[in-house]
């Protein structure tokens, strides 16, 4: 469960709080080349296009089309085993989601009962609306069951999400990666939250051990399990967020996994975001997480344009 440490840096926001006009304006400079040579690893702030869901409430969906959905990635460490661990990373956590207030949050390397920490913390945030949580657990090999951390509650990935209005008949999908290193006990995990129409969110933490592997699984989780839950529930803009131990420019490449037409950020190393075109990403940058873990945090500034939504849809549906 251990991983190579990525720089844990706070880079100063450029993205200001704004609103109406203003942030239209914005939206639309951002909304530039999409070639990914605009994505240095080195990059912190950033305009582009790319990922979106359901806000806290916007005066600019109303004027664009679009909604805007802050998301927030964590790698917490929290297992209690691996070097990393300091046992603050939760509470440092629910620090920033206090202060940055996401939409959208996507945790890796935690337990379970740290959802439901995190989830108290985020609901304090969201006072209307619907609060959606979701856990699932790595695989043990070794035993057969599932990985603990050693607290012995079950270790794996969390995420959770708002919605600014109740929508009726979100579901949840998980499962263990086909494709495993055999080498290393913990099998990873994969959770999407479904919500007809509205927002596919997923996250995995992926092989730490094993490059090749990594990329399979990424792989996997993008062209087999996102196409599968779209032919059963029906699309909705898609964003998968998670440290996914590939980097832009490493051998492999994580942009070998990248589905044509989806859009890519990172912190400038393992965790990623990426999303369906239907969606557009502006002022991504590094959380410090003051040493609470080795991961700094990914925050993103993200919008779904309505009109790409339906295009997509209709594309899915013709199918």
């Amino acid at each position: 469960m251990s991983e190579q440490p990525a720089a844990d840096v706070t880079r100063p926001n450029k993205c200001r709080r704004l609103r109406g006009r203003a942030l239209v304006g914005l939206l639309r400079r951002c909304g530039a080349d999409r070639s990914d040579r605009l994505l240095r690893p080195a990059l912190v702030v950033v305009c582009l296009i790319a990922v979106a869901g359901l806000p806290a409430g916007s005066s600019v969906a109303d004027a664009t089309r679009s909604t805007a959905l802050r998301v927030l990635q964590l790698n917490l460490c929290n297992s209690g085993r691996a070097g990393c661990f300091t046992g603050r990373s939760v509470t440092e956590a629910a620090e920033v989601i206090g202060a940055e207030l996401p939409d959208l949050v996507t945790l890796n390397e935690i337990c379970q009962d740290d959802v439901a920490a995190l989830e108290h913390a985020f609901a304090a945030v969201h006072r209307g609306g619907t609060v959606i949580s979701a856990f699932k657990a790595a695989g043990d090999r070794s035993t057969g069951a599932v990985t603990r951390c050693r607290n012995g509650q079950p270790y794996g990935v969390g995420l959770l999400t708002h919605l600014a209005v109740p929508y009726p008949g979100h579901t949840v999908h998980s499962g263990i990666h086909p494709t495993q290193d055999v080498t290393d006990p913990e099998e990873r995990p994969w959770l999407c939250v479904h919500v007809a129409d509205v927002l596919h969110a997923c996250t995995t933490h992926l092989a730490a051990t094993s490059a090749t592997v990594a990329l399979a699984q990424c792989a996997h989780l993008l062209d087999t399990v996102v196409p599968m839950i779209r032919r059963s529930t029906g699309y909705a803009p898609t964003v998968l967020s998670g440290d996914l131990n590939l980097r832009h420019g490493g051998f492999p490449d994580v942009r070998s996994c990248v589905p044509p037409g989806y859009l890519r950020i990172d912190d400038g190393a393992v965790q990623q975001i990426m999303a369906t075109t239907d969606v557009r990403i502006c002022c991504g940058r590094s959380i410090g997480m003051r040493g609470a873990t080795d991961h700094p945090g990914l925050l993103a500034t993200l919008t779904i344009d309505d009109t790409r939504h339906r295009a997509g849809q209709a594309a899915v549906n013709d199918r």
